[in-house]
């Protein structure tokens, strides 16, 4: 690039000395915001565009400034754009770029506007973008996640609360309560839209400008609802990171809570979940492992995405009104985030991918534990006229007596039942069948399998 004398920082006039070379290195956030260059020439071109309209500028300018705004991002596209870390971030570098390009006429750009409401109005506009692109991932995995469901319809497994055996439920109907999951995901990132539906351009530094212009104009054009309502504010602003940030935070610990139960289900001591070789690892020195570490990979995430929250929290905690340097912050946090919850939704989704339940295990381990003791305890109220609470001492009575006989609630005789309750008939035993037991929870939202079929084509037909 040719030199110019527009090649020096913008304050050159005013401050005299050049800044350190440390406080350049720190200063500078180049490497960080230069991917919110095509926002940045999105929102210059608006704002231009407004700036002819309200006849601030002229026809010629306008379209000098938007030809070399519309060249800058083609060399930025094919990777022949400098970026200089003098200039410290990318608005400063188009903006020199552009002097290089058209002459002393690209200063024009800056009316009207501060680099405070520029970064803004970018960085709400690349956020919109990000959340479309967690929303497409997060449909990816929901609907990996209900053909792996559907698959397992009638897989029975233990249900457990402590992580103890405690009733007998679909594998599937396990699945579907992390669609539940992944679905308030998704409404929850798509909420976070309202909150980046208010246009910051124009609010310059923080008091707004003297020059007439149209915030209205430049709302339509990017894509906004209305402008914002107070100029100090929008400078300071960042709810709307803290929304991101939180969001992202939750996606991740449903993942992590997940690849959890996924790491202990396909554990020696488990293996209720069998992975395939696309999706472990192995060891050093042991020949015969195979390690989740892609499970264990997402399980560790959560935790960057919570700091990046609250790293956040904690530089707007004690924040004067309005703009700090402490907010520069914000773009690598959330970047940050961003990147790792992308890359662990496509992990998750390959894992859902390469899993598969092991239905002999799952259905034996349901067999352990007295896992129908409720669905006797629920017949006792349902055929013999008890209140819950006696029939729950009855059941107990009847638990102890089959720990006592070291025999599973299957096991035990008519004869055996009767000792606790005499009036108990035959068609008891039925309660004990772990079928009988997924498939009498026919209450909106409960395990049977009808119940979870239904929920699965309601949730297909919303793609």
């Amino acid at each position: 690039m040719t030199k110019n004398k527009n090649n020096q920082a913008i304050w050159s006039t005013r401050i005299k000395k050049n800044s350190s070379s440390l406080f350049q290195k720190v200063g500078n956030s180049i490497d960080i915001d230069r991917r919110l260059y095509k926002e940045d020439i999105q929102g210059s071109i608006a704002h231009v565009e407004m700036l002819f309209k309200q006849k601030i500028i002229s026809f010629k300018i306008k379209n000098k400034i938007i030809y070399g705004l519309t060249k800058i991002e083609k060399e930025i596209n094919n990777k022949k754009f400098e970026f200089n870390k003098k200039y410290e971030d990318i608005h400063m570098n188009i903006e020199k770029r552009l002097f290089q390009i058209i002459g002393e006429e690209a200063g024009y750009v800056h009316t009207a506007r501060s680099r405070n409401d520029q970064v803004i109005t970018d960085f709400k506009i690349w956020i919109r973008s990000s959340i479309k692109e967690i929303s497409l991932n997060l449909d990816k995995v929901i609907n990996s996640t209900l053909k792996l469901a559907e698959k397992n319809i009638d897989t029975i497994m233990p249900g457990f609360t402590h992580l103890k055996n405690a009733q007998a439920i679909s594998f599937a109907h396990y699945l579907m309560a992390y669609v539940e999951m992944f679905s308030r995901d998704k409404k929850r990132f798509i909420n976070n839209l309202d909150g980046l539906n208010e246009n910051p351009l124009g609010v310059a530094a923080l008091t707004g400008t003297s020059f007439n212009i149209d915030r209205n104009y430049t709302s339509k054009k990017l894509g906004f609802k209305k402008p914002t309502n107070n100029s100090i504010d929008t400078v300071s602003d960042r709810d709307f990171v803290l929304d991101f940030l939180y969001s992202i935070s939750v996606c991740s610990m449903h993942i992590s809570r997940i690849a959890e139960e996924l790491i202990i289900w396909s554990s020696d001591g488990f293996k209720l979940i069998n992975l395939s070789d696309k999706i472990v690892t192995g060891s050093s020195i042991m020949p015969q492992k195979k390690n989740p570490d892609l499970l264990e990979y997402l399980r560790g995430k959560s935790g960057s995405s919570y700091g990046n929250l609250f790293s956040m929290l904690t530089i707007l905690k004690g924040l004067p009104l309005s703009y700090f340097k402490d907010l520069q912050d914000d773009k690598e946090l959330v970047f940050k985030s961003y990147d790792t919850l992308i890359n662990c939704l496509k992990i998750f989704d390959e894992i859902l991918k390469n899993s598969n339940a092991n239905k002999k295990n799952m259905l034996q381990l349901a067999n352990s534990g007295y896992i129908t003791a409720t669905d006797l305890a629920d017949y006792l109220v349902k055929n013999h006229s008890m209140s819950f609470r006696k029939a729950y001492q009855k059941t107990a009575s009847v638990v102890n007596l089959a720990e006592k006989k070291k025999k599973k609630l299957n096991e035990l005789s008519l004869e055996d039942l009767k000792k606790i309750e005499p009036k108990l008939t035959n068609d008891v035993l039925n309660v004990f069948d772990l079928k009988n037991s997924v498939n009498s929870k026919k209450s909106y939202g409960g395990t049977a399998f009808d119940n979870i079929k239904k929920m699965i084509m309601k949730y297909k037909k919303q793609k």
